[in-house]
């Protein structure tokens, strides 16, 4: 089964979660942006991969069109080992991480979507089956950066039937704001998006550990500061969760070997893909890290999330991004029903992207 082609494919789908934009890296969230990857095969078998593009997506299409696709054109699309390393050391001299990483994860995401299609078989079968049919979600919030909203739409999560909330707010009186309305039974989840220095993340995570919070992600920047994470959850308690940042597994390695974070956070469209997030995986099982996966997608991202959560962490629950866009790749697959979705049954992913969706709201 060889690689005919390779093909980037940007979109740009309009999007709301409830309060002015907030500016993340270049720009806000007002639009969902996606990289999907088409993987096309000499025997007519189609694979789709989905490549991190949030604010990112040109630069993330053309390292996709011109880095990725010359290299694997015409190899063997079910090497997906043999493929992964040999563009791993080709591309290493413009930089391992980053933008080449997410490139090369929608490229391998789409190629165990081809394999799980020609065995015939579901991606988690592939990984050693699934021990859950059903997956719980939790509600992961955008930044309100105000008391009344956050309460609004964490009560509105949890109407929901969403069974924990994660904020993505840096003050003070709006997290609090949020735990008086979320109780106690239910885990609430802080990610600050690498606010603070070690020093100021010890300071407020102490502020904040009365709150009950069930991790504390990201406090510190650069996110790969070992020591600082290490030092931040030594010294307020909460348990530190991070990786969303990080790619390949040697990256993971670093972390644990610094026993900096109890909660790894593998994104399998940033990582290096399935390929990747496996080894993170067998890391974190060997250095007794919890194993979260980050997954605030709605492309082939978050299908291969469900297969990897359930037959890697089937205890873990899938991060919902709560927002709403006008229009969705896979109808109501990706849309929660009482805080749950379905593990996808179907070969490969479970479910190709709808091409009218791809057509209508296609990105330069």
């Amino acid at each position: 089964m060889k690689i005919v082609r390779v093909e980037a494919i940007p979109l740009s789908i309009p999007s709301r979660y409830g309060a002015d934009s907030w500016a993340l890296g270049t720009g806000g969230w007002k639009a969902l942006d996606f990289c999907l990857v088409r993987v096309d095969t000499d025997t007519g078998l189609t694979g789709w991969g989905e490549a991190f593009s949030y604010s990112c997506r040109r630069p993330v299409v053309a390292a996709v069109n011109d880095m990725i696709a010359p290299i694997a054109v015409g190899q063997d699309a079910a090497d997906i080992a043999g493929l992964h390393a040999t563009i791993q050391k080709r591309l290493h001299i413009f930089g391992r991480f980053g933008i080449a990483a997410f490139a090369l994860s929608g490229l391998d995401i789409a190629l165990w979507d081809l394999a799980g299609k020609a065995a015939g078989k579901p991606l988690h079968a592939l990984l050693g089956g699934a021990r859950r049919e059903r997956l719980a979600c939790y509600a992961s919030l955008l930044r309100y950066a105000d008391e009344t909203l956050v309460a609004r739409y964490c009560e509105q999560a949890l109407g929901e039937a969403f069974g924990a909330v994660k904020l993505h707010e840096v003050s003070e009186p709006v997290i609090a704001a949020a735990r008086a309305v979320v109780p106690r039974n239910v885990p609430l989840l802080l990610d600050v998006n690498c606010e603070w220095s070690v020093a100021d993340a010890i300071a407020v995570g102490k502020r904040i550990k009365p709150l009950g919070l069930e991790w504390f992600e990201e406090p510190v920047f650069p996110p790969e500061d070992g020591a600082g994470l290490r030092a931040v959850g030594a010294a307020c308690g909460i348990p530190i969760a991070a990786g969303e940042n990080c790619c390949f597994a040697s990256q993971f390695a670093a972390l644990f070997d610094a026993r900096a974070v109890q909660i790894a956070q593998p994104s399998v469209t940033k990582v290096g893909g399935v390929t990747e997030f496996r080894r993170v995986a067998d890391l974190a099982s060997r250095h007794k890290v919890r194993l979260a996966p980050h997954s605030p997608y709605f492309g082939p991202g978050a299908l291969a999330t469900l297969h990897l959560i359930a037959a890697l962490a089937p205890e873990e629950r899938f991060e919902y991004f709560y927002l709403t866009s006008d229009a969705g790749l896979y109808a109501k697959a990706l849309t929660p029903m009482q805080g749950e979705l379905p593990v996808p049954q179907a070969p490969g992913l479970g479910a190709d992207p709808d091409m009218d969706v791809i057509r209508r709201y296609r990105a330069d």
